[in-house]
């Protein structure tokens, strides 16, 4: 399945095609239907240190990112019909230490709306969001045990509501009051460990199974999603994405929250400069510490989760 996924977009990107121009190219295909906007963009981020009788010390070390985005948007006065695929990796390798994953996404989402009239900015609006990753994720050093997997977890949200955007593609405000989540664990020794909110395993007393965890939790709540994209000066743009998620049944009122900051520097045709701040707080993913029996954990409730990025490299768009 992993390897389909990474087939599939690969393919899908190969379809669209355009000269290589700038980082923020905008290629318009016509067809005899309707008149769509594509963006294709691959970048790579590198840094490296190293040192030779440095008397301050220090660790040689190399770090990398490959990405690929790619984005089919149509509108009119009517319509509009937002589509992207992401997908992300990096790794850091440090001298005299295991080779560790740094970043890890496959993301794919689908927004389509429609106004009553040309003069309103509202609209009627679904969205569809799917999110996993590629490889095994660890608590390092342990990398015997993964703490995540391809589809463990990946997360599903689909609903409908309203959206506000006059410029859609750069400012956008969307309410769902009825927007399903479904949380995906396709590992057993994760699910029946109850991980990413799935309903553990059951045990006898001799750590047999009865029940063996679920695989897949589902909830109902609403969605409260805000995008804004502007350049803030002359070859620099910010993007913010801020999501806002509660289940209805499960401890209403507890929030989800996923927000995301970046910020491109554009040196060149080729050539940029990236700095993102992530910050995801999930009720659903518990934190342990350690138990005051020797060798086990106890359940630490959610914590904040924050993420900071800093690259120079390159960018082209296709």
């Amino acid at each position: 399945m992993k390897h389909f996924l990474i087939l599939f977009f690969c393919l899908f990107i190969q379809s669209i095609y355009a000269q290589p121009d700038s980082l923020f190219l905008k290629t318009k295909v016509k067809y005899d239907g309707p008149e769509w906007v594509r963006k294709n963009k691959a970048s790579v981020n590198l840094s490296e240190v190293a040192f030779v009788n440095w008397n301050a010390g220090g660790t040689n070390s190399i770090s990398g990112l490959i990405g690929m985005e790619s984005s089919a948007n149509y509108t009119d006065k009517f319509f509009s019909w937002r589509n992207n695929a992401k997908m992300k990796y990096g790794v850091n390798k440090q001298e005299d230490r295991e080779l560790r994953k740094t970043d890890d996404l496959f993301e794919l989402n689908s927004d389509i709306g429609f106004k009553p009239d040309s003069v309103t900015n509202w609209y009627y609006s679904a969205k569809l969001n799917f999110k996993t990753q590629l490889g095994n994720g660890y608590s390092y050093p342990n990398t015997d045990n993964p703490i995540s997997r391809f589809m463990a977890p990946g997360y599903l949200f689909f609903g409908g509501g309203m959206e506000y955007g006059k410029n859609i593609e750069k400012l956008s405000f969307y309410f769902s009051p009825l927007t399903l989540k479904a949380t995906f664990v396709f590992d057993d020794d994760l699910a029946n460990a109850g991980k990413f909110g799935v309903t553990p395993a059951v045990y006898d007393t001799n750590g047999n199974i009865l029940v063996p965890g679920e695989n897949v939790r589902r909830e109902l709540g609403f969605l409260i999603n805000n995008t804004y994209e502007m350049e803030l000066a002359t070859n620099i743009k910010v993007k913010q994405q801020v999501s806002l998620y509660s289940d209805y049944i499960n401890n209403f009122g507890n929030v989800d929250v996923n927000w995301r900051l970046d910020f491109d520097f554009k040196v060149n045709s080729f050539v940029k400069a990236t700095l993102g701040s992530h910050l995801i707080y999930d009720d659903d993913v518990k934190t342990t510490k350690p138990s005051a029996v020797e060798g086990e954990l106890d359940e630490a409730g959610a914590k904040v989760q924050w993420k900071q990025f800093l690259g120079i490299g390159f960018a082209v768009d296709f």
